[in-house]
C-alpha cells in the first residue's frame, strides 16, 4: 500500500495541449459573392468598362454561377442597345433564382423593348403570382396593353396599379388611354387627380394645360401654363403653348418673342416653324412665312397641317400650282378634312380645271356638315359655270347651316362673306329672307368653332371662290424615354423601372385662326 501511494505522488501531470483534437483544415471553396460590390459600385458610378471588366473576371472564378454579376452585365447590354442578349442573360438569372420576380420582370422589360407584348404579358404574370402587390407589375401589364390596342384590359391594370401605389408615370399612361379613345374630358379628370396627387409635376401640368386650350377654355389653360412656368421657367413645351394661344388671339408680336426663347431651347422643332410661319403670314410676310413653314415641312415632312398651311400661303400668294400640290399631299394623311378639299378646289378653279374642281367641292360638302363658306364657294363656281339651278341649291343648304350656326355656336361671320352672299342670293333673287346677325360671344362655351374666312369682293361675273384660312398650330407633347435601370444606394440589385413608351398621342393646342383673302 506505501508503494502504491508513493508511486501516485510521483506521477507526472498531463499537458493540456495534447489533450486537444488535432482539427483539419476546411477545405476552401469560392466565394459567389465577394466582388459584388466593387460591380455595383463601378455600375452606379457608370463605369461600364470597368465593370465588364470585373463581371468577367468574377464569372471565370465562380464558373458562371454568379447571378448578380449576370444581371448587371444584362443591364449594361441593355443600355447598349444589345435587346437579345440581354434577354438571354435575364433568362439565366432567372433560371438560377426561379422564384426571384425582379429577375421576371427585367426578362419581360427586354421582351417589351424587342416589341414581343404578349411575351411580356405572360411573364409579366408569373411575376405576378411571386409577388401580388407590386405596383411596376400592374403599370406594365397596362402598358402592354395598350400596345395590343386592349385598352380595357390596360385600364383595369392601371388602376390595380394606382391601387397598390400612386405614381405620377401610371396617371399619365391612364390618361393616354383615354386620349387614344378620343375621350377629352375623361382624360382632363384623370390629369386634374394626377395633379393634385403631384402638384409640381411640370409635365402634368403642361399636359392638362395643353387639353383645356384643345378644348377651347383658355383661363383654365393659362392658369396650369402658368404654374409649369412658375416651377419651370425655361419649359419650352408651356412657353410655345402659351405662345400658340397668344397667336389664336391675334397678339402675334407677344407671339413671336415667346417663340424667339423657345427656338433657344429646341431649334429643330417643327410645330415651332409653323407657328413662327404663321405669324408671318399673319402679319402678311409671306416670303418669309413660306421659309418657316419649309423648314417645318423638311423636319417632319408627314405632318398635315404644315402641308395644309403651305398650301394656304401659296393659295395667298396666287401661286396655284404649288398650292395644289401641298394641298393634295395634305389631303393623302387628312382624307376626312372637308375644307382641304375646299382649298384644293379653289386651286384647281384658278388653274382653270373646272370639272375636278366640282369633284372637289362635291367631296367637301359631303365631309363638312357645318361649315357654310364651303357651300358659298361651290355656289359661286356653279353660277359661274352657269348652273343656276344646282347654284341655288348650294345656296338654300348654306342658309341651313348659317341658321343653325347663328344659334347654336359663338361663330362670327365675316363681313366681306356676308357681302359675297348677299350679292349672290341677289343674283339668284333668293337673297332677301337670309338675315346675318353676329352672335354674341360665350367667353364660357368650351368648344370654339374655327372662324371664317374673307370672302373675295364681287364682280360681274362673280368672282373666284374664296379659301377658307385658318392657320393650324400644333405645340406638340413629347416626353424623354427612360434611360434605363440605375444604381441603388444600397448593394441590391438595380430596380426594374415601370415602362414609360413613346407617346403615342400628343395633346395639341387650339389652332390658331388666320385670315387670308383670294383674289
Amino acid at each position: 500500500m506505501a508503494e502504491e501511494k508513493l508511486s501516485a505522488r510521483t506521477q507526472l501531470p498531463v499537458s493540456a495541449e495534447s489533450q486537444k483534437p488535432v482539427l483539419k483544415k476546411a477545405p476552401e471553396f469560392p466565394i459567389l459573392e465577394k466582388q459584388n460590390w466593387l460591380i455595383h459600385l463601378y455600375y452606379i458610378q457608370k463605369d461600364y468598362e470597368a465593370c465588364k471588366a470585373v463581371i468577367k473576371e468574377q464569372l471565370q472564378e465562380t464558373h458562371g454561377l454568379c447571378e448578380y454579376a449576370i444581371y448587371v452585365q444584362a443591364l449594361i447590354f441593355r443600355l447598349e442597345g444589345n435587346i437579345q442578349e440581354s434577354l438571354r442573360l435575364f433568362q439565366m438569372c432567372a433560371f438560377l433564382s426561379p422564384q426571384c420576380a425582379d429577375n421576371l420582370k427585367q426578362v419581360a422589360r427586354s421582351l417589351f423593348l424587342l416589341g414581343k407584348h404578349k411575351a411580356a404579358i405572360e411573364v409579366y404574370n408569373e411575376a405576378a403570382k411571386l409577388n401580388q402587390k407590386d405596383w411596376e407589375i400592374c403599370h406594365n401589364l397596362g402598358v402592354c396593353y395598350i400596345y395590343l390596342k386592349q385598352f380595357d384590359k390596360a385600364q383595369d391594370q392601371l388602376h390595380n396599379a394606382l391601387h397598390l401605389n400612386r405614381h405620377d408615370l401610371t396617371y399619365i399612361m391612364l390618361g393616354k388611354i383615354f386620349l387614344l379613345k378620343g375621350d377629352l374630358d375623361k382624360a382632363i379628370e384623370i390629369y386634374k387627380k394626377a395633379v393634385e396627387f403631384s402638384p409640381e409635376n411640370t409635365e402634368l401640368l403642361t399636359t392638362l394645360g395643353l387639353l383645356y386650350l384643345q378644348l377651347g377654355i383658355y383661363q383654365k389653360a393659362f392658369e396650369h401654363l402658368g404654374n409649369t412656368l412658375t416651377y419651370d421657367p425655361t419649359n419650352y413645351k408651356a412657353i410655345l403653348a402659351a405662345g400658340s394661344m397668344m397667336q389664336t388671339h391675334g397678339d402675334l408680336d407677344v407671339a413671336l418673342t415667346k417663340y424667339k426663347v423657345v427656338a433657344c431651347a429646341v431649334i429643330e422643332s417643327p410645330p415651332l416653324w409653323n407657328n413662327i410661319g404663321m405669324c408671318f403670314f399673319g402679319k402678311k410676310k409671306y416670303v418669309a412665312a413660306i421659309s418657316c413653314l419649309k423648314r417645318a415641312n423638311y423636319l417632319a415632312p408627314l405632318d398635315w397641317k404644315i402641308l395644309y398651311n403651305l398650301g394656304l400661303v401659296h393659295l395667298t400668294m396666287q401661286q396655284y400650282a404649288s398650292a395644289f400640290h401641298f394641298l393634295s399631299a395634305a389631303i393623302n394623311f387628312q382624307p376626312k378634312m372637308g375644307e382641304l378639299y375646299m382649298l384644293l378646289a379653289v386651286a384647281l378653279t384658278n388653274l382653270e380645271d373646272s370639272e375636278n374642281a366640282k369633284r372637289a367641292y362635291e367631296e367637301a360638302v359631303r365631309l363638312d356638315k357645318c361649315n357654310p363658306l364651303v357651300n358659298l364657294n361651290y355656289a359661286v363656281l356653279l353660277y359661274n359655270q352657269g348652273e343656276k339651278r344646282d347654284a341655288l341649291a348650294q345656296y338654300q343648304e348654306m342658309e341651313k347651316k348659317v341658321n343653325l350656326l347663328k344659334y347654336s355656336s359663338s361663330l362670327e361671320f365675316d363681313p366681306e362673306m356676308v357681302e359675297v352672299a348677299q350679292k349672290l342670293g341677289a343674283a339668284l333673287q333668293v337673297g332677301e329672307a337670309l338675315v346675318w346677325t353676329k352672335p354674341v360671344k360665350d367667353p364660357k362655351s368650351k368648344h370654339q368653332t374655327a372662324s371664317t374666312s374673307k370672302a373675295a369682293g364681287f364682280q360681274q361675273p362673280l368672282g373666284s371662290n374664296q379659301a377658307l384660312g385658318q392657320a393650324m398650330s400644333s405645340a406638340a407633347t413629347c416626353r424623354k424615354l427612360s434611360s434605363g435601370a440605375g444604381g441603388t444606394s444600397q448593394l441590391t440589385k438595380p430596380p426594374s423601372l415601370p415602362l414609360e413608351p413613346e407617346p403615342t398621342v400628343e395633346a395639341q393646342p387650339t389652332e390658331a385662326s388666320a385670315q387670308t383673302r383670294e383674289k
